[in-house]
């Protein structure tokens, strides 16, 4: 029986949701409200099927995403979630089919690049894409923190700290969002939707508990920052509280907001560990601790994996600290991104163009996907010998050029 690769209909809707569910093994029961509640926010045209004798058997989607680069910059990125293969049909080539529809349809669109975040580290490499930032876990023992309890969680700048309701969050929320993004590359963009499920509303996968919101103020009464957490109920033998808050959401737009909302959740009364969620690797909470020890790491992960579909774009996009030109001989397989580029970058600006110039630096477009948000480096990728080093210290240079001092990160998960 043949397999069709194409948008799937309204009415063969409820049959892809139940065929995504079953991929990402959650159980495969799709009631009318969840049907409803989904269709209300998808694009059908970009809702891809691989369907067999009327039955789903593969699902793919994408939507317009806003991806912050160096410099506060943004590119519009193809957004790539909710890919699986039903168990019957795997192997058989329908994820690398429908990758090249979407990827093929997101260059036609004018897409500088496609993102995801991969289940799996090994799948994605093979269509060109390449982890782009990472996200690091910790979990605080706040006995062995050193912290103060008498200073409490009352910030030390005279800004305040003051509790909230989701409400407030979605009113202020965005604004602070959006400068993140202007503050740190590979922020992806927080939809409305997104925004609503996050604070309650709408459809929820689990029952909804509502967490607690904290808001920092500065002192002149501007938000800069919020926290949403959640706390469990646990007391030991000696009837002594030993309960985790578990933070859901942290955003901080100043050194200020970001040190007073950390030392307000690790101050919270009957609270013995703080589990972090995932923040960027370089996040400042170990250090803000007398005994950084006390932060331990119990994740640190690949988190947005990027695709570049138009290097010119890219590259003329973000900012540069120093002054120098580099050519990159850049190989796509599959075409959209092969060719040999002259990068004249500096402070005040940068240009890109195709070039016949020698090239100093030969590298597959997944591994230039790994430099271009400042993350990795040029360097330690020659050492491995992913990258072809021509001209001596090309690599070093490259490391001058795109680095950053802080590390991408994007605190979102589509």
């Amino acid at each position: 029986m043949a397999v069709e690769l194409r948008a799937v209909t309204e009415s063969e809707f409820p049959d892809w949701l139940r065929a995504l569910r079953t991929g990402f093994l959650n159980e495969p029961v799709v009631p009318d409200a969840m049907v409803a509640d989904r269709l209300a926010h998808v694009d059908l045209d970009r809702t891809l099927g691989a369907v067999e004798g009327g039955r789903v058997v593969a699902t793919f989607r994408s939507f317009r995403q806003e991806l912050s680069t160096v410099g506060g910059g943004g590119l519009v990125a193809d957004a790539v979630t909710q890919v699986t293969v039903a168990p019957t049909h795997k192997r058989r080539g329908l994820l690398s089919r429908l990758m090249a529809m979407d990827l093929a349809a997101a260059r036609e669109r004018g897409d500088a690049v496609a993102t995801l975040i991969a289940a799996e580290y090994p799948i994605y490499g093979r269509f060109g894409f390449g982890p782009a930032s990472w996200s690091t876990e910790w979990s605080v023992d706040l006995r062995r923190a050193g912290l103060d309890p008498r200073r409490g969680g009352a910030p030390e700048d005279g800004g305040r700290i003051d509790l909230t309701d989701a409400e407030e969050i979605r009113r202020i929320g965005p604004g602070l969002h959006r400068r993140l993004a202007g503050l740190r590359a590979g922020v992806t963009d927080r939809s409305p939707r997104g925004w609503d499920v996050g604070t309650g509303l709408g459809h929820q996968l689990e029952p909804w508990r509502e967490p607690y919101y904290a808001v920092y103020r500065s002192v002149s009464g501007e938000a800069e920052g919020f926290v949403a957490y959640g706390c469990d109920d646990r007391w030991n033998d000696a009837k002594q509280p030993e309960n985790t808050l578990t933070v859901r959401d942290l955003i901080a737009v100043t050194p200020a907001a970001e040190h007073a909302l950390w030392r307000y959740v690790c101050s919270v009364d009957w609270v013995t560990t703080v589990r972090t969620g995932h923040r960027a690797p370089d996040d400042p909470l170990p250090m803000l601790l007398s005994d950084p020890r006390a932060a331990r790491t119990v994740s640190h992960a690949d988190m947005v994996w990027l695709r570049i579909l138009d290097v010119v774009r890219v590259l003329e996009e973000r900012t540069y600290p120093v002054a120098d030109g580099l050519v990159l001989d850049v190989r796509d397989g599959d075409g959209f991104a092969s060719g040999r580029y002259l990068l004249d970058a500096s402070p005040k600006g940068a240009s890109c163009a195709p070039t016949t110039a020698p090239a100093e630096l030969v590298l597959d477009v997944a591994e230039l996907a790994r430099l271009v948000l400042g993350d990795g480096s040029a360097v330690r990728l020659a050492l491995l010998g992913r990258i072809e080093e021509v001209v001596p210290g090309a690599a070093a240079r490259a490391d001058l050029l795109f680095r950053t001092s802080l590390r991408p990160f994007s605190p979102d998960i589509f």
